[in-house]
């Protein structure tokens, strides 16, 4: 179980001898000396009732004070033996062994707990005797020590019933059932939780902590039956109880259950709250086992998020705290996530080096699964490293195993390896023979992940030997699968980056539609647009924000948000089944794959019903992109579109207009790859202080104009007659999101001379912009966070307050998350002058200072903002890292989910004095006409005149809907 039960009783009353203020003096005798010492200065203490009440004291303080209970323990003992009273040492040791246990030290409580047993049997205390094999079930337990527990419960069981003891009788069912629920016998597990909670119900004031502990056990039951709400209610029930008795321990063993709920049902960032929280109390209260355990899920989570460097050092923290309390399983586990997120971050040997340690251990624990799914990790990293040899071994042991388990899924990924191995090795013949076994598997399976590998890894060998049409359906069949996915990527398959390339059957689909020449340009075009920012698109018909443009459909969207949850929390499931310590039950795992398939048609039929309700898809039903037809009439009759897009190491683009499409070859990306670089590097001479700019100012214009040269020969150039209109709207793609197009330079003029400029992640993206509410009525909210470093902000929120209507201004402290929050769902304009920073290696975390706190990407996700447009006036706001499928992980990501139709931000750091002049000249420009791309372009050519260089003019970028068409 993930939660640890206590068995330990409280105390009935107060103890005679033992006054509060004495606990803390016993806790400091750190040896027997000292122990022995203090018996001497108080002589009154040598009594079998001393030993008695000092177990009361340790009962009262082990749910408070673990630490301070086994130092009460330890003096008990030495009592004890001072005593020279076998009873009174049975019991001392039989408190120490408590007292062990409830710091997580299970063999060393049991050795206590084995010798209080023998000595209570050799003295016919039939009921101290049931008493101390009670409580060895618990450490047996947690140790895997299965039948030693069954024994001492049935042992205990038989007397407490013949003694009429039906108190005691009740805390050895809370244990049965623990036993019972590791045999997966829930329902008996459930019988014996659920007797044990309405006894101590009624006598709660007598014995508070097992009501606690029963309500834990029990909603661990309803947990393994699927029984969500009810869990959730067990928890904040034994939460709220434990409250109630300052019971701070099991108040911290509550949230961490709660906390794991929230997990299993996707929601992430409650979880990753909430276990942060719950591991700082676990360090208090010194709780090692669940201190450790909030260490473990949150590299599990960290993983699905793929925060790898995160989940490193979660993963590694929790192995050094797992061995030391020396559960072996929870080691090799955490181990095992350490190696995948090496893995992730390219760290290949270092991870298969963690793998080997972790597949020792799990050995060890006698675990069958995961020795062999830690193959196929490693026989993964080692392919991709280029060892195939080693690769195919390490494939072959595991698909020996997995081909006669009840894990297909397994063994069709092993297959799939296997066929990239021997397609690597040369051997097309094999490789299509493994890979028709996989589809064959496959055949009336719900795996839509697997299913696409295969059709795609098919595609590419038919390719290889010259069957292009069978190719193309093969990859046409892939594109269905990965249209069709009921849900995203969750758990092993997010982890292994086994997809990491699965929007390659676009690339693979484009190439073979430009074969056709230009009757495939339509469909090329298409494909194009499926492979970019589709998590984005998604975002902007998610239920979260439909829910806000569309009234009366509040229900349906929180039943849709629901449903994504149970289907979430089966997935997590049956994942936790299939890698369970324990021996798998086929039939449990069936039982939730057959749960999570009807969760899947529910959640399907709600989709439909919100489409057919809100005129276009709700979340999972979002199409894969927008049709040409609609994209098309988005578009102004004086508007060009240009859309990029990288096949393998080349660079296409297509010009799209109202009337006519053209996709053209350009270049390859290596050549274009190099010169950015170099462009970054001059514009990087700029930082470098306003003396060295003055100084080399002719030389650095003339060597960054030539890098913009160089990429409008590669980039432009070649489809310069064919760009029509006055507008350009460029759609990049891969590294070309870092570009400044509108500063691309032909020797006598910059690109944004003659044409207006504008961005979007992608056509479809543009066009649904166009469509976003807005609060077209609304304030114009500025903020400004000035400082030493940039103390023109102030200037520049005042002059930007004179031109834009209905202004309320915050600067410096009193520009909060609090008032963003309040004021920018019903604003208008939102103008925000502060430092930006962009996190490359985590740009989930990238934001903007506020006067109160940091605004970051995940912040943005939970605000809602239909404004018209939001300028963010600091540091490279604009940048992205892209992420595979093209999606643009930084602020403009943030931005667009938060609901607003145009951004203006910036590339690279900006000239704080530049930055002020340029947007007075931008908002004058966009309120006397609200073309907001053409104010962008005659605030560049006006800037221009007083900062020649496309540092200080060019880094503004505008990204949505631009035009007032």
């Amino acid at each position: 179980m993930k939660q640890k039960e206590s068995l330990i009783t409280p105390a009935d009353g107060a103890s005679a001898l033992f006054s509060a203020e004495l606990v803390p003096e016993l806790a400091k005798l750190t040896d027997d000396a000292a122990r022995q010492d203090f018996l001497r200065k108080h002589p009154e203490l040598v009594s079998e009732s001393a030993v008695g009440e000092l177990a009361e004291v340790v009962r009262q303080y082990a749910r408070v004070d673990p630490r301070q209970a086994l130092a009460v323990a330890e003096f008990s003992v030495t009592v004890a033996q001072t005593l020279n009273n076998r009873e009174a040492l049975a019991n001392s040791l039989l408190a120490m062994s408590n007292g062990l246990y409830v710091m997580g030290r299970n063999r060393a409580a049991l050795e206590h707990n084995v010798q209080s047993v023998e000595i209570f049997r050799s003295m016919g205390k039939s009921t101290d005797l049931a008493r101390a094999l009670n409580a060895s079930i618990q450490p047996h337990i947690l140790l895997g020590e299965y039948e030693q527990a069954t024994a001492a419960a049935e042992e205990a069981r038989q007397i407490f019933r013949a003694e009429g003891n039906e108190w005691r009788l009740a805390r050895v069912e809370l244990n049965a059932g623990n036993i019972l629920y590791r045999q997966d016998r829930f329902d008996e597990a459930l019988g014996c939780y659920e007797r044990a909670y309405q006894y101590f119900l009624r006598h709660k004031e007598k014995d508070p902590e097992a009501v606690a502990v029963a309500l834990h056990n029990k909603a661990t039951c309803l947990i393994s039956v699927n029984d969500f709400p009810h869990a959730l209610a067990a928890y904040e029930e034994a939460r709220a109880f434990s409250i109630q008795h300052n019971m701070l321990t099991v108040v911290g063993h509550a949230d961490y259950n709660i906390a794991w709920l929230h997990y299993l049902r996707g929601e992430y960032g409650r979880a990753i709250d909430m276990l942060r929280a719950v591991r700082e109390t676990c360090r208090t209260n010194e709780d090692r086992y669940h201190f450790a355990l909030c260490h473990m899920d949150l590299s599990e989570i960290y993983l699905e998020l793929n925060l790898s460097t995160e989940a490193a050092e979660m993963a590694q923290e929790g192995a050094k705290l797992f061995e030391q309390l020396g559960h072996g399983y929870e080691t090799a586990k955490c181990l095992a996530n350490l190696a995948i997120a090496h893995g992730q971050h390219g760290q290949a040997f270092r991870a298969i080096e963690i793998f080997a340690k972790a597949r020792d251990i799990f050995l060890r624990e006698q675990n069958r699964v995961w020795p062999s799914l830690i193959d196929l990790y490693k026989a993964l990293l080692l392919f991709n490293e280029g060892r195939y040899f080693e690769a195919r071994r390490l494939c072959a042991t595991a698909l020996e195993f997995f081909g006669n388990s009840i894990l297909p899924g397994k063994a069709i990924l092993c297959r799939l390896l296997m066929a990239r191995l021997h397609a690597q090795l040369g051997d097309f013949a094999l490789a299509m023979d493994e890979c028709g076994t996989s589809l064959e598997m496959l055949a009336g399976m719900e795996m839509p992940v697997l299913n696409y590998q295969a059709q795609f890894l098919m595609g590419k060998l038919q390719l290889a030997n010259g069957k292009t049409a069978e190719a193309y359906e093969s990859y046409q069949r892939a594109r269905t699968a990965l249209e069709n996915l009921r849900s995203t990527l969750h758990g092993e398959e997010l982890k292994i980056g086994f997809m990491k390339n699965k929007f390659q059957v676009y690339e693979e689909l484009v190439e073979l539609c430009l074969a056709r020449g230009n009757s495939g340009a339509e469909e090329a075009f298409l494909y194009m647009e499926q492979a970019k920012s589709r998590s984005l698109l998604d975002s902007i018909f998610k239920p979260g924000s439909t829910s806000a443009r569309v009234h009366g459909q509040s229900q349906l969207v929180r039943n849709i948000a629901e449903l994504r949850e149970e289907l979430n929390w089966y997935y997590h499931r049956i994942e936790i089944e299939q890698l369970r310590q324990e021996e798998r039950s086929s039939e449990r795992i069936s039982e939730l794959l057959s749960n999570a398939r009807q969760q899947e048609d529910k959640l399907l039929r709600a989709l439909r019903e919100a489409s057919s309700a809100q005129g276009h898809p709700a979340g999972l039903g979002t199409p894969a992109a927008l049709s040409l037809q609609e994209i098309r009439a988005k578009l102004g009759t004086d508007e060009t579109m240009v859309e990029y897009f990288c096949v393998r190491d080349r660079i296409l683009v297509a010009l799209l207009t109202r009337r006519n499409l053209e996709i053209v070859p350009l270049t390859i990306i290596p050549r274009v790859s190099n010169l950015l670089r170099l462009l970054q590097f001059q514009l990087s001479k700029l930082r470098l202080g306003p003396e060295y700019a003055r100084t080399f100012e002719k030389a650095l214009l003339g060597a960054t104009q030539e890098h913009l040269r160089e990429l409008y020969n590669e980039l432009i150039a070649p489809v310069r007659q064919r760009l029509q209109g006055r507008h350009l709207i460029f759609v990049p793609h891969d590294l070309l999101h870092h570009l400044p197009f509108g500063a691309l330079f032909d020797v006598e003029r910059y690109l944004t001379d003659s044409f207006s400029v504008s961005y979007a992640p992608s056509a479809s993206i543009y066009a649904l912009c166009h469509d976003q509410v807005v609060s077209t009525g609304g304030v114009s909210l500025l903020l400004g966070i000035p400082d030493e470093a940039a103390p023109y902000i102030a200037d520049e929120i005042r002059s930007v307050a004179e031109i834009l209507p209905d202004t309320q201004v915050f600067l410096g402290a009193q520009a909060t998350s609090e008032i963003l929050q309040q004021k920018g769902q019903n604003s208008r304009f939102i103008h925000i002058a502060t430092h930006g920073f962009f996190r490359e290696d985590n740009p989930m975390f990238s934001g903007i200072r506020l006067g109160d706190s940091y605004l970051s990407l995940y912040d943005l996700y939970q605000l809602r903002w239909p404004a018209e447009l939001v300028t963010l006036s600091g540091c490279a706001t604009g940048l992205n890292v892209i992420a595979r499928g093209d999606e643009l992980l930084g602020l403009v990501r943030g931005l667009l989910y938060a609901g607003a139709r145009s951004l203006l931000l910036t590339l690279w750091d900006v000239h704080d004095r530049s930055s002020a002049e340029f947007m007075k000249f931008f908002y004058r420009r966009m309120l006397a006409n609200p073309n907001k791309a053409a104010a962008l372009q005659g605030a560049m050519m006006e800037l221009r005149e007083q900062y020649p260089h496309p540092f200080y003019w060019a880094p503004f970028t505008l990204v949505g809907r631009a035009c007032s068409n």
